[in-house]
């Protein structure tokens, strides 16, 4: 580990789930018509090979102080409902689009909580988005679980839908910072659930695990990995604590921010993770994810075949992803939209037949070429302009700006190509901003982004 170079290269900046990134949306929008006629014609490109729906469900019973989610904390169970009565709605409106029926090949449901729901409002919204819609043969269901909150009549009843992968959240075994991030979870907790899932039958189980979180140690780290690799599930995200509380407010500030590791003391808990998991015979799937070799994820990177978009890194590339629920955001691949942030707006304005979104970005040329860039590096830590259709003056610009990305070892240049090397992965978002043209003519005045680091 260089620290010097995390020192150089420890700037805030974006996670590329999309580009342009959400900031950078233009001012002005999209307007519904443009919305539309995007995703018909992505619709009518890709529908063949399939398109992903991703569902948000914000509800938690409560407030983790680490999350950058957006959701609702409530007790109240009898919201769920209506909420279910809306997604459905929307999803009609999409129907109503489409010229023939969509196949659905992968469906993912956030939060929140997904696991809020119980098993009968889950079987009420997937039979309402699975009746007027064909599924694929090689499709993925998946879904998150919160440890504390999945029963195993919910994982059976989502197995008995079509769910063959679930994602649990652990974040860290170490009571202290469990306390600290309200997020009180004993590894008996996950190991039920974990066990439940492999008894019923699922055939891709993943851990969520943070680094960086208040009060965290490099033991720590090492107790939580040691616990994860006694369940060995197939899939691992290692994420980075992202500490922005100028975006998620009072829940980000509920404990001291000088409990916070800090730059190469962060970097070594990511150090020290990525070598146990190297150890435990995990390999590194993109940014933040590792697999074991038996999992499809590994396998999708193997044949480049990785995708990423608003849900993270998927095995399924489909060109077109709609994100029903409130704040869930769709992609078209020519356009973004974002529905709005609130349950009670976004359950009125379905309710009166009216697509709920309230902000979004037409592409334009230069960033449909640029899209395509950083999602390569992003998945396949190379790209390459060869072909006329992926040239840009703006790669160009970029390249001759490399000068000490080059220097430092972290990306080798070719003939109208790229390769990120193996000292350069734990910069790949540093890297993709060279590519990042609205970032580079508009530098942020205010806190926009999370440390790279």
């Amino acid at each position: 580990m260089d620290i010097e170079l995390i020192r150089k290269y420890n700037v805030p900046g974006p996670r590329y789930t999309s580009y342009p990134t959400v900031p950078y949306w233009d001012k002005e929008g999209i307007s519904l018509n443009n919305w539309k006629s995007t995703v018909l014609k992505s619709f009518s490109e890709s529908n063949e090979q399939g398109i992903s729906i991703y569902i948000h469900l914000p509800f938690c019973e409560n407030l983790c102080t680490f999350c950058g989610c957006h959701k609702r904390i409530t007790k109240r169970h009898e919201v769920e409902e209506p909420y279910i009565d809306s997604v459905i709605k929307e999803w009609q409106l999409y129907l109503q689009l489409f010229k023939e029926k969509p196949l659905i090949k992968e469906i993912h449901l956030g939060g929140g909580t997904p696991t809020f729901f119980s098993s009968a409002s889950l079987t009420k919204l997937m039979n309402g988005i699975v009746e007027h819609a064909l599924i694929a043969k090689k499709h993925e269901f998946s879904f998150e679980g919160h440890p504390n909150h999945t029963s195993k009549e919910q994982l059976q009843t989502l197995y008995n839908l079509g769910f063959r992968r679930v994602s649990f959240g652990v974040q860290d075994y170490n009571p202290k910072v469990q306390k600290t991030i309200n997020r009180i979870q004993p590894f008996e907790n996950v190991k039920e659930v974990h066990d439940w899932s492999k008894e019923i039958g699922y055939t891709s189980i993943s851990h969520d695990l943070v680094f960086g979180l208040p009060h965290q140690t490099k033991e720590n780290i090492q107790h939580t990995i040691e616990k994860t690799n006694e369940l060995k599930p197939d899939r691992l995200a290692y994420y980075s604590y992202a500490h922005v509380p100028w975006i998620k407010g009072l829940g980000q500030r509920g404990f001291n921010e000088n409990d916070l590791p800090k730059d190469e003391e962060k970097r070594e808990l990511y150090e020290l993770g990525k070598q146990l998991f190297d150890q435990n015979g995990y390999v590194e799937i993109g940014m933040d994810h590792f697999a074991l070799k038996t999992d499809d994820m590994y396998e999708a990177m193997s044949q480049n075949k990785l995708h990423r978009n608003f849900m993270g890194y998927t095995t399924n590339n489909t060109q077109l992803m709609i994100g029903l629920g409130m704040s869930s955001i769709s992609d078209s691949w020519y356009s973004f939209a974002q529905n709005v942030k609130t349950v009670e707006e976004y359950q009125e304005i379905v309710n009166n037949g009216e697509f709920p979104i309230f902000k979004g970005h037409l592409l334009n040329e230069e960033d449909l070429i640029l899209r395509k860039h950083i999602l390569a590096i992003m998945c396949q830590f190379e790209t390459s302009w060869e072909s006329e259709e992926n040239q840009s003056p703006t790669i160009d610009e970029a390249i001759t700006k490399m000068g000490e990305l080059i220097k430092d070892g972290l990306v080798e240049i070719g003939d109208k190509k790229l390769k990120v090397t193996e000292k350069g992965k734990p910069f790949v978002r540093n890297i993709c901003m060279f590519f990042d043209a609205r970032l580079n003519r508009a530098k942020p005045n205010t806190p926009t982004f999370s440390s790279t680091i």
